[in-house]
C-alpha cells in the first residue's frame, strides 16, 4: 500500500474517522515533543572561563559535598541552568575555587633549552613558593595562603652587605578560626624545610589584617579575652562575668645578657695582707695572699623581638549578685592568661553590681520591632491591597459589561430568529419579555415589521417600549462632570 492510496483512503473516509486520525496524530506529536524535552540536556557551563586542573578538582569536591548534580568536562562543570546564579553565589561565599598557582612542574614545563639561567632561577623560586602555598591550604582553619621567597644574596663588593634567605607567608583564615603558637611554629618549620638555606626565624607569617603571627604575638588581646570569657561563661554561666584584656606590644628589639657566678664551696675568692715592722732590727716586711676556689659560670642571653608582648593587663568584672568565689576566679584567670609578674603583668578581679537589662513591659511592643517584623511582607501587602482596591472599583463596571454583553448576544440571536417572521409570530415570541428586551429586538426589525408589532401591544406597554427605543445607550462609566456633581451633592 503506497502513500497515494493511503492519502486517498483518508480523504474518502468519514469525518468521524478523520477526526479520530487527527487526534491520534496530535497525541503522537505531543508525546514526541514531551520525550524530546525530557531527554534534552539543559545544563550549562558553570563558569564563563575555563578552569585549571586544581580548580576543577576543588569545585567538583565541593559540589559532591553539597549533593548537587553536575556533569564534568575537560575544563569546566555543567549544572542546571536555573540554579546556576545561586550556585555561583554559594561558591563565592565559600571561596571556591581558589586562585590558580603554577607549581614547579608547570613552571619548569615552560622552560626551553635557550632559557637563561636567571629566568630559570626565578621560575624555580616561584614554583617552589606555589608548592608551599598549596601545601598550607590543606591546614585546618587556613582558607588560603600566599608565599613569597627572597633568596640569599652574597655581597659582590666590600661595601655591599650580604643577606640571608627569608620568606613571607600571608594566611587567610576561615571564619572564627585562630592559629595557636604550635601551628605558627609548624608553618615556619614547613616553609624553612622547603627552601634551601632558610632559617625558621627568618620566616614572617601575616594574617589578612597585616598583623604578625608568631609564638608570642598570637596571644593577642582579643584572643586571650575571647578564651577567658568563653571559659568563665561555661564555668559560671553566661552574664556572670565580663573580661577585658589589654596587651602592650614591644616596639623595639631587646637583648638581655645575664652572667651569674656560683661558688663551688664557700666564697669564690679570698685575699689577705700581712704587714710587719721590727724597730730593733729595723726590718719591714709585707705579704699579700689571694685565694680563688673557682666557680660555675651561667651565661643567659635573652632576645625580645618587636611585636612580642611587653605587658599584659587583665580585668575581670564579677556580678556581685551571684556571690562567686573571687579567689578561685583570680587563680583560674591567672593560669589561663599566662600572667607573668616578672614581666609586669597585672590582674584585677572585682565584684560589682551589674546594671539590670531594660525589660519590655508586658503587652507593649516597640514600634521599630513591629516595623522589622512586617518589613519583609510589606511589598506583598501593598500588592494585595492594590488588587483588592482594583477589584472593588472594577467589580460593578465589569458586572455591568458582562450583563450587557449577554443581553446583546441574546438580542442578536432573537433578532436573527425573528427576521422574516410575520408580525403576529414576532409578537407571540415577545410575550412576557420586559420592555427593554422587546425594544432591543424590535429595533433590529425592518421598519414595517416593527410598526406592525408595536401596534399589537397595549397602550402602556407600547409607550414603555417606545421610550426604550428613543433612549440613548448609557455609557459604562459616567463622565467626570457627573461624578463631580454626585460628589458635590453627597457632600
Amino acid at each position: 500500500m503506497n502513500a497515494r492510496a493511503l492519502i486517498t483512503g483518508i480523504a474518502a473516509a468519514s469525518p468521524k474517522v478523520k477526526l479520530t486520525l487527527g487526534g491520534i496524530a496530535l497525541a503522537a506529536l505531543v508525546l514526541i515533543a514531551t520525550a524530546f524535552s525530557a531527554t534534552r540536556d539543559n545544563r550549562v557551563a558553570l563558569f564563563s572561563l575555563p578552569l585549571k586542573a586544581d580548580q576543577l578538582t576543588e569545585v567538583e569536591e565541593r559540589l559532591a559535598a553539597w549533593n548537587i548534580p553536575y556533569s564534568p568536562s575537560a575544563d569546566n562543570v555543567h549544572v542546571d541552568k536555573t540554579g546556576r546564579p545561586g550556585l555561583l553565589l554559594r561558591l563565592s561565599i565559600a571561596g571556591v575555587p581558589h586562585a590558580h598557582l603554577a607549581g614547579s612542574q608547570e613552571m619548569l614545563a615552560q622552560a626551553g633549552a635557550l632559557t637563561p639561567q636567571s629566568v630559570l632561577d626565578v621560575q624555580s623560586r616561584d614554583g617552589l613558593a606555589a608548592d608551599l602555598a598549596l601545601g598550607l591550604r590543606g591546614l585546618d582553619g587556613v582558607a588560603d595562603a600566599r608565599v613569597i621567597i627572597a633568596p640569599a644574596r652574597t655581597g659582590m663588593y666590600a661595601d655591599e652587605a650580604s643577606h640571608d634567605a627569608s620568606a613571607s607567608v600571608r594566611i587567610t583564615l576561615t571564619s572564627g578560626a585562630h592559629l595557636n603558637a604550635r601551628t605558627i611554629a609548624g608553618i615556619k618549620a614547613f616553609i624553612a624545610g622547603g627552601v634551601p638555606a632558610l632559617d625558621a626565624e627568618r620566616v614572617t607569617v601575616l594574617d589578612d589584617r597585616g598583623l604578625v603571627l608568631d609564638g608570642d604575638s598570637i596571644a593577642s588581646a582579643d584572643t586571650v579575652q575571647t578564651a577567658l570569657q568563653s571559659a568563665l561563661d561555661l564555668a559560671f554561666g553566661a552574664g556572670g562575668t565580663i573580661v577585658r584584656v589589654h596587651r602592650e606590644p614591644l616596639e623595639e628589639r631587646r637583648d638581655v645578657h645575664d652572667v651569674r657566678r656560683t661558688p663551688v664551696a664557700g666564697a669564690i675568692a679570698r685575699s689577705s695582707s700581712d704587714e710587719r715592722y721590727a724597730s730593733s732590727q729595723k726590718k719591714y716586711s709585707k705579704a699579700n695572699t689571694v685565694e680563688d676556689r673557682g666557680s660555675d659560670t651561667h651565661d643567659e642571653h635573652h632576645v625580645a623581638l618587636p611585636g612580642s608582648t611587653e605587658r599584659l593587663s587583665v580585668a575581670v568584672f564579677v556580678d556581685g549578685a551571684k556571690n562567686l568565689d573571687l579567689i578561685k576566679i583570680r587563680s583560674l584567670v591567672e593560669a589561663a592568661a599566662g600572667i607573668d609578674p616578672v614581666r609586669g603583668d597585672t590582674i584585677s578581679v572585682e565584684a560589682v553590681r551589674f546594671a539590670p537589662a531594660p525589660a519590655l513591659a508586658a503587652g507593649h511592643l516597640v514600634p521599630w520591632a513591629l516595623t522589622g517584623a512586617f518589613a519583609g511582607v510589606l511589598p506583598q501587602a501593598i500588592v494585595a491591597l492594590a488588587l483588592c482596591v482594583a477589584l472593588f472599583l472594577g467589580a460593578k463596571p465589569a458586572y455591568a459589561l458582562a450583563v450587557r454583553a449577554l443581553e446583546t448576544a441574546s438580542v442578536r440571536g432573537a433578532a436573527r430568529d425573528v427576521a422574516g417572521i410575520p408580525p403576529i409570530r414576532v409578537r407571540g415570541a415577545l410575550a412576557g419579555e420586559p420592555p427593554h428586551i422587546a425594544a432591543a429586538i424590535i429595533s433590529a426589525l425592518p421598519a414595517a415589521t416593527a410598526t406592525a408589532v408595536l401596534e399589537m401591544y397595549p397602550v402602556e406597554e407600547r409607550a414603555a417600549i417606545v421610550r426604550r427605543l428613543s433612549r440613548a445607550a448609557s455609557p459604562l462609566l459616567p463622565n467626570a462632570e457627573e461624578l463631580c456633581e454626585r460628589a458635590y451633592v453627597r457632600g
